[in-house]
Order: structure tokens, then sequence, then C-alpha cells
């Protein structure tokens, strides 16, 4: 079996996985050497049993509803079986866009370990937390992954999604740091390896519509904001009661998903119609075709892919 690369998704980020997709093959001088599979919620009816159901997150019962942005996590844990647990395989999120070979990940020394993932930033403990957003594996490694069965034990109260999602069920030994490159957040620089636009609200196809995600806070001022602008959106009769998207801060990672996006489109990876379909929906910002033809024509270096 090939090396693979899984993009996992919803409705809501198909787009973004598509042109990740796209980033995966035009950044690789070797595209033959492995698959890409998307995976999608809507492929996976297990999901349903879920909708509406409370699980523990942080500590707390809350309840999970499929139509989330981030709906599709779960999935990241289907990897190995979808794999037949042999082989290698690279994770990622729909809004991580390869800058450079993947095959440099899939092909390096894990060193035994079972996983490579980023650590979370500022864990500085003997076993710290990690992002699993971006995830090497040897699949042979992970045969007790069962993604159904381990949701089902959040539900149950066995295990806190957090815990699952940072990898801290894992047995000792067996996830290994993988350098912050690989799975760089919001961040564009020449080391940069994997850019993963992880800010929800400045995701660069998403500026100005309504916030569509589930806000969550782990900390008393993110509580506190998140029951702010939830007044406030009763209040002023406003849409969304978590506001809009905004500009991403950095404006060389908006050209560099636009340029990516018009290639598609050139390409025919993403039709005009499909496109037309996803802003209709609210999945993609009114003005993409314009800015899409406006990073295609953009000659600085930072807004093409290396």
């Amino acid at each position: 079996m090939r090396n693979a690369v899984f993009i996992h998704t919803n409705p809501k980020q198909i787009i973004g996985a598509l042109v990740g997709r796209h980033a995966l093959v035009r950044n690789s001088s070797a595209p033959e050497r492995f698959d890409i599979r998307i995976l999608q919620t809507p492929d996976f009816p297990a999901l349903e049993r879920f909708e509406g159901r409370r699980y523990l997150r942080e500590g707390k019962q809350v309840v999970w509803h499929n139509d989330d942005l981030q709906s599709f996590t779960p999935l990241r844990f289907a990897v190995p079986e979808q794999m037949g647990y042999v082989g290698r395989a690279v994770l990622t999120d729909p809004d991580v866009f390869a800058i450079a070979d993947i095959n440099e990940l899939l092909e390096r020394d894990m060193g035994g370990a079972a996983v490579m993932a980023r650590p979370m930033a500022g864990d500085t403990r003997s076993r710290p937390d990690y992002a699993s957003s971006v995830m090497l594996m040897d699949c042979a490694r992970l045969t007790h992954w069962h993604w159904e069965a381990d949701f089902e034990k959040v539900f149950r109260g066995e295990h806190d999604y957090r815990d699952w999602n940072w990898l801290r069920l894992e047995p000792d030994g067996s996830v290994a740091p993988l350098e912050p490159q690989w799975n760089d957040f919001d961040r564009l620089e020449s080391d940069t390896r994997m850019l993963h636009n992880t800010q929800r609200r400045t995701q660069p196809w998403k500026s100005g519509l309504p916030v569509d995600f589930t806000l969550r806070g782990n900390t008393l001022r993110k509580r506190i904001s998140a029951g702010v602008r939830r007044v406030h959106a009763v209040l002023t009769g406003s849409a969304s009661p978590a506001g809009h998207y905004v500009p991403h801060p950095d404006p060389a990672q908006e050209r560099l998903f636009f340029r990516l996006l018009g290639e598609c489109l050139e390409q025919g990876s993403i039709s005009e119609s499909m496109l037309r379909s996803e802003i209709d929906r609210r999945h993609v910002r009114t003005d993409a075709f314009d800015k899409a033809r406006e990073a295609m024509n953009d000659a600085s270096p930072r807004s093409a892919p290396a």
C-alpha cells in the first residue's frame, strides 16, 4: 500500500480541503508516491447517532452538533482503520496547505514512534499535549484506534474530548514531537513546510461572513467574551451571535490561498459552478472570484507557493 495523505472535512470546509489537495500535488516533486483521500462527514453515517447528545469536553457536558464548523475532528482517528492498519499516513485539517514536498514528512524516520505531531505551544511538561490537526502516523502501531468506539467513550464520560484530541490517551513514548514548521499556525515564513490557518475567525476564504462555529472557551476571559457577543447579538438582531469572520492579519496568507484557489479554477479541480454554490451557502466569501483573479495576477514572491 502506498503512503497516503488524508484531509478530513465537512461540507462547510470542502473548498479548503480541495485547495489543500491541490497544494499537496503542486508542491511535490513526486506526487505519484502518495495517495490523497478526502474524508467527508456525510460519508460516515455513524456520526448521525451522536447528533444532539451531550459529551465531556474540558470537564463540562456540551452538546454535539454535526453542522459545527469542526465536526470532522473525530475522523482524525479513523485514518489507521482506513489504511487497514498498514503503512504511513499524514492527516491534515482542511485549512492546512502544503508549502513543501509532503514526501519529506511521509518518508522521514519516526524513531519508533507511532505518531508524530506538533507539541502545543508553551507546554513544558515532560509529557506535552500535541496538536493532532497534522499527524504523521505509522498505522501498524495504531491498531488500538477505533474512532467510533473511542468517540462513544466521550459521550459516556469515560474520556474527555480534549484529552483524546490532544493525544493525552496514547501510551507513554508512542508520540514524538514534530517540528512546528510542519503545522505552522498562521505563520508563513521561508521555513514553513505546511501552513495552517488555524484561527477560525481569520480563515482567508471566509472574511465578512457570519461566524458559523461554536464559540468555546477554557478561560474565564474567553467565556465572558463569548457571552458578551451573544448578548450583543440579541440586542442588535445580528444574524450571528458570534459576529463575523475578519480579514487575516497577514495579507500574504490571504494571497497564497487565493492563488491556489485560482489555480484550482484554471485546472478545473474546482469548477466555477461549485464555487458559486459554496458562496451561496455562505461557506466562502462573496468576492472569492475577484480575490482569486487578483492573486493570480500578483507577481509578489510571497503570493505564490514555493
